[in-house]
C-alpha cells in the first residue's frame, strides 16, 4: 500500500501526497532519471546529467522546518512523479526559496499546481510569508505556476535568468489541504480529499 493523502488530478490521474523522507533516496534518483535534459536544466539551471552524492544528500536530508519537501507518488506504481520544496533563507526567516519539479509525462495535469498549494500551506505553518525563486527567463510554465499563487515581483534579472519574489497568500488553509498536511505530518494512512 502506498502511504500518503490521495488526490485526483485534472485528467483523472491519481496520486498520493506526502512529506519526503531521507529513505526516499532511490525514489528521487529514479524520478531524476525520468526527467528530460531540458527539465533537469530548468530545475537546476545548469546541465545536470546525474545527481552526485552530495547533491542527493542535500535533497533528502530535510528537517521539515527550514527545509521541506512534498512528494507526489503515482498511486498505481508508487513511483515519484513530482516534488515541491522550500528552503528557508537563514538571514530572513520569513523568506524561503521554492522549487517545483514534475516528471515530463505528468506535466500539464495540474500536479505542479497541487504541489505548490501544499508546499505553500506548509510554509505558512512554519512562519514563511514570502517565496523567492531563481528561474530561467524562458520558463513560462514555472512563471505561470507561480502567478497562480499570487502577484510576482521581479527582484533581479541576469542574462537568461530572473529572480522573483511573491507573498504567500494569507488566506486560510482549505479543509482538504488541512487534512492533507495532517496526513503528511503524521505519516498515517490515507484520508480522501473532498473535491479533488
Amino acid at each position: 500500500m502506498i502511504l500518503g493523502a490521495p488526490a485526483v488530478l485534472r485528467d483523472g490521474s491519481r496520486v498520493r501526497i506526502r512529506q519526503s523522507r531521507s529513505s526516499d533516496r532511490e525514489l528521487l534518483l529514479r524520478g531524476f532519471e525520468r526527467l528530460s535534459p531540458e527539465s533537469r536544466y530548468r530545475r537546476f539551471l545548469v546541465a545536470t546529467p546525474e545527481l552526485t552524492g552530495k547533491a542527493l544528500d542535500y535533497l533528502v536530508e530535510i528537517d521539515h522546518h527550514d527545509h521541506e519537501a512534498i512528494l507526489a507518488l503515482d498511486e498505481n506504481t508508487g513511483e515519484g512523479v513530482g516534488i515541491a520544496r522550500y528552503v528557508r533563507d537563514p538571514e530572513h526567516p520569513s523568506v524561503a526559496e521554492v522549487a517545483v519539479t514534475v516528471i515530463d509525462d505528468w506535466q500539464g495535469r495540474g500536479l505542479g499546481t497541487l504541489l505548490l498549494e501544499v508546499i505553500s500551506a506548509r510554509a505558512r505553518e512554519e512562519g514563511i510569508r514570502t517565496f523567492t525563486a531563481l528561474i530561467l527567463a524562458t520558463n513560462d510554465e514555472m512563471l505561470d505556476l507561480l502567478r497562480r499563487l499570487g502577484r510576482i515581483r521581479v527582484v533581479d534579472r541576469e542574462i537568461g535568468r530572473v529572480e522573483i519574489a511573491l507573498r504567500i497568500p494569507e488566506v486560510g488553509i482549505a479543509p482538504a489541504l488541512k487534512k492533507l498536511l495532517r496526513i503528511a505530518a503524521e505519516s498515517t494512512g490515507p484520508i480522501p480529499l473532498p473535491g479533488r
